[in-house]
């Protein structure tokens, strides 16, 4: 992780997404109201966390464990006069502390492999009221065919990938009702990765003597050429769910 905070250190978005997705999953959303509450999990730099303020009527609790990205939030908040409708919280998924029941929807978008798709399923709709949403971006296999390149990649980088059935049915074994499902567009791509391989690109003509981050810039090359090559076998996909009673 700590060369991982090193090359995306300043990037406006650290996982694949655009507003345009944000916004178009946040209205699948149903019967939000003023005096709702939105809890967004793993909110990073706070891209979408801006997104859904603009968006939504209600206030919005953003969490993270990384204080920088927390701080970019707050300036983001201030500058839009976000700052009463949002409220900022250090502190991690895996040991949330909140209020049982307390919120009518809960976000992460790119977040949830931190937790793993089906535990942050289970235990994070405790947080729901009664009818609440979860919604998630998580990164799925798109077809059954899967060319060895890519396969071999991401057995290595994350094991728990499935494809898109295979987490539809775990939200059902969750207790989950389907209100939506989309791939996120390349162009969401886009978005993240040409400032990052902008940023590489600087950072690789430094710090050369060092064989480990330079290794992980490698590998960080490697998964954005590996996208360009085979995005149309796999892709982030955005699941809008309601909780059953």
């Amino acid at each position: 992780m700590e060369n991982f905070f090193r090359i995306h250190k300043g990037l406006q978005l650290e996982g694949p997404g655009n507003n345009q997705s944000t916004k178009r999953a946040f209205k699948m959303v149903r019967n939000l109201t003023p005096d709702s509450k939105i809890l967004d999990i793993g909110c990073g730099p706070g891209r979408q966390t801006i997104e859904l303020a603009k968006n939504a009527r209600c206030n919005i609790t953003a969490i993270d464990n990384h204080q920088p990205y927390l701080e970019n939030l707050k300036r983001k908040a201030e500058e839009e006069d976000f700052s009463d409708k949002i409220t900022i919280v250090n502190a991690s998924m895996l040991e949330l502390n909140l209020e049982p029941k307390s919120f009518d929807l809960i976000w992460s978008e790119g977040a949830i492999y931190i937790i793993g798709f089906e535990k942050g399923l289970r235990e994070w709709k405790k947080y729901l009221k009664e009818d609440g949403y979860m919604v998630v971006s998580e990164l799925s296999w798109l077809t059954s065919e899967r060319p060895e390149e890519p396969k071999k990649f991401w057995e290595s980088a994350y094991a728990q990938m499935k494809c898109v059935n295979e987490n539809l049915k775990i939200a059902d074994a969750c207790n989950y009702s389907v209100a939506g499902v989309f791939i996120l567009p390349k162009s969401g791509w886009d978005e993240y990765y040409l400032p990052l391989e902008k940023r590489i690109a600087m950072l690789k003509t430094k710090d050369t003597e060092d064989e480990t981050f330079q290794k992980a810039l490698d590998t960080e090359i490697e998964e954005i050429e590996l996208y360009r090559k085979y995005g149309d076998y796999y892709g982030y996909v955005f699941y809008i769910l309601r909780a059953n009673k």
